[in-house]
C-alpha cells in the first residue's frame, strides 16, 4: 500500500522544536501517560508530547481512552476521526485552548465584501495561474470557470477515449446518480471534501464560512475541494472509468494514492493559510483567550476584573502550525486461524 501523504518516521518527533502539523494514527490504541499521549500497537510503541501537535487524526482500528482525549483538549489539540489515510472526515473535537485567530480573520474576511472578493479572486486566480483576475467580477469569473471545466472534461474524454456526455450527479448521494463515469466523479469529489474537511477543522477555521460558495455548513471546503478538481478527481474519474473500475471503493482507493504520491495535505494547509491571510490586510493579529470591549476592542482573557480599570498584559500565544506530518500505522491484523 503507499506510503500515506505525510508519513515520517515516527522516533523523529523528539527533532520536531515547533508544533507538528498533524498526527495520523491508524491501527493503533491510544492512551495518556502524564503529559504524553502513548501510541501502542504491535510493532512499537510512541510517545507524542500532546503540546507538539495540532491536529490528530485518528483512522480505521484505533482506539482512544478518554484520559488521552482530556489531554489532548487541554493542550488545545484538535482530534478528527477520519477514514483511512484521511480519505473522509466523520468528526472532529476541538481543545478549549486553541486560539481562533484565523477563525476571527476568516469572519472578518468573508463578511467584507471587498476582501471576500479580494479571496474569491485569488482563488480564481490559483486555477488560472498567468491570468489576470484583478478586476473580475464573480459573474465573470464563474464564466471563465465553466468554461475551463467543459474543456477540461472534453479533454480527458479525447485523452482516454471515454464518452462524455455531461455532468449529472445527486446532491447528497455520491452515487447514486449518472452514468459510471458521473459516479465515479461524484465519488471522488465526496473524499476530497473529506480531506479538505479534516485539513480546515485541524487548522482552526471555519468549515462554513465559504468566499465563492455559501449558504451549506460545508461551503469552505466546497472553495478549497474546488483547487485541486481539475487536477485530481477528473483525470482520475476518467482513468478508472477507461480501465473498467467503476465502484466507489475505486475512486476513494485511487483518489489516495494520488494525494499520498503527490503529499496534497500539506499544499492544502498553505492554501489555506495563503488565502486567509491575504497581503496588505489592514485587520489586527487578535490573541487567543481575550474579552470583549466596547471601547478598547478587547483586553485581556484569564484575569480578575473586580476593582481594575487595567490589567497586566501577557500575551498568549497560538500554537503555531508547522510544516511537518507524521503518521503511525500499525501492521495489518491478522485472523486467528486457531481452533477455539
Amino acid at each position: 500500500m503507499t506510503d500515506i501523504w505525510w508519513k515520517a518516521h515516527p522516533h523523529d518527533l523528539h527533532r520536531l522544536a515547533d508544533r507538528v502539523s498533524s498526527v495520523y494514527v491508524e491501527r493503533s490504541h491510544i492512551d495518556r501517560d502524564e503529559n504524553a499521549v502513548v501510541v501502542i500497537n504491535k510493532r512499537e510503541t510512541v510517545r507524542v508530547p500532546a503540546a507538539m501537535v495540532a491536529v490528530m487524526l485518528l483512522g480505521p482500528g484505533t482506539r482512544i481512552t478518554h484520559g488521552a482525549v482530556n489531554l489532548l483538549a487541554d493542550s488545545g489539540t484538535t482530534v478528527c476521526w477520519v477514514g483511512e489515510q484521511g480519505v473522509r472526515m466523520y468528526a472532529a473535537g476541538l481543545g478549549p485552548s486553541r486560539g481562533a485567530g484565523l477563525l476571527n480573520r476568516q469572519a472578518w474576511l468573508v463578511s467584507r465584501t471587498k476582501e471576500r472578493l479580494g479571496v474569491a479572486r485569488a482563488m480564481y486566480r490559483m486555477r488560472f495561474p498567468g491570468e489576470d483576475v484583478s478586476t473580475a467580477t464573480m459573474q465573470q469569473l464563474r464564466g471563465r470557470e465553466g468554461a475551463r471545466i467543459r474543456k477540461l472534461y472534453q479533454a480527458e474524454s479525447r485523452r482516454t477515449g471515454v464518452p462524455w456526455n455531461g455532468r449529472v450527479y445527486k446532491a447528497g448521494d455520491a452515487y447514486a446518480a449518472g452514468d459510471d463515469l458521473n459516479r465515479l466523479l461524484s465519488a471522488a469529489n465526496a473524499a476530497l471534501y473529506g480531506i479538505c474537511h479534516a485539513v480546515i477543522t485541524g487548522l482552526g477555521a471555519s468549515p462554513g464560512l465559504g468566499f465563492v460558495h455559501t449558504g451549506l455548513a460545508t461551503s469552505f471546503v466546497l472553495d478549497i475541494a474546488d483547487l485541486y478538481k481539475a487536477e485530481y478527481t477528473i483525470p482520475l474519474a476518467f482513468d478508472l472509468a477507461k480501465q473498467g473500475h467503476t465502484e466507489e471503493r475505486d475512486a476513494r482507493l485511487g483518489l489516495r494514492d494520488r494525494i499520498a504520491q503527490d503529499k496534497l495535505l500539506g499544499r492544502i494547509v498553505h492554501d489555506v493559510k495563503t488565502l486567509l491571510s491575504p497581503e496588505r490586510s489592514d485587520m489586527p493579529d487578535v490573541e487567543a483567550n481575550e474579552l470583549w470591549d466596547e471601547r478598547r476592542g478587547t483586553v485581556q482573557g484569564g484575569v480578575n476584573w473586580a476593582g481594575a480599570e487595567d490589567g497586566a498584559s501577557t500575551t498568549i500565544s497560538d500554537p503555531g502550525m508547522g510544516d511537518e506530518h507524521l503518521a503511525i500505522i500499525g501492521p495489518e491484523f491478522t485472523q486467528d486461524t486457531s481452533s477455539p
